[in-house]
């Protein structure tokens, strides 16, 4: 299998995000990547619970990856209406439970995935395997897409997988942070499954979006 794309919807051209989310899909893209925030737990805002809802809309079969960056991230949910066919990432770091938090997107049938900041240790991840269908690991500080990529991320990718892999869990591993042309194919090779695409890649000046999409591919299969 190869990997999979969730371009970051944060670096698309805002002014024409339907039509954007409708490229992407025809493209065969298997997500899209939405972070929301709440100027709480990272200093930004950037979509609210309508604009996260809406982008259910154009969606024939692309995914909804949802990235909260905010405390008591289930206060969310109903508004976003989180269900069937989610991937959710909620942040280890922002919840006071993170199991609860968890179980809840179980239970609205999405899939979910626990995130994890630069200074967080990967082996945190350990408490919820048997929880998550996902892992987020992020390479940058949560809040701010261009950054550049955090110490020791590519250590803290590897040391992750092999983690996962000796759970023997079936746990998809995503990273989110700089990932550029010159990464991708690195975080690849130390077990990244699944790429948080944005303005170092896909949505970066150097090509259109589906020559971009189809050489990201090609990179990370």
């Amino acid at each position: 299998m190869g990997g999979i794309l969730s371009p970051s919807v944060m670096c698309a051209d805002l002014l024409n995000l339907y039509s954007e989310i409708e490229k992407l899909d025809s493209l065969g893209v298997e997500f899209l990547h939405i972070d929301f925030m709440d100027n709480k737990f990272v200093p930004n805002i950037t979509f609210d619970t309508n604009m996260v809802k809406s982008f259910k809309r154009p969606m024939k079969n692309i995914r909804r990856d949802i990235h909260i960056m905010a405390f008591e991230p289930q206060n969310y949910f109903d508004k976003m209406e989180i269900g069937q066919g989610d991937f959710v990432s909620v942040h280890y770091e922002a919840c006071e439970n993170p199991h609860e938090v968890l179980a809840e997107i179980r239970n609205r049938g999405a899939s979910p995935s626990i995130a994890i900041s630069p200074d967080t240790p990967v082996e945190t991840v350990c408490d919820f395997l048997d929880e998550v269908d996902g892992v987020l690991l992020m390479t940058v500080y949560p809040g701010f897409a261009g950054q550049p990529m955090a110490p020791n991320s590519m250590e803290r990718l590897s040391k992750l997988k092999q983690i996962i892999v000796d759970s023997g869990k079936d746990i998809i591993l995503e990273v989110d942070g700089h990932v550029s042309w010159d990464h991708c194919q690195e975080m690849r090779a130390r077990g990244a499954d699944m790429f948080v695409a944005g303005s170092s890649s896909v949505y970066g000046k150097d090509y259109p979006i589906d020559e971009a999409v189809k050489k990201f591919y090609q990179l990370v299969k």
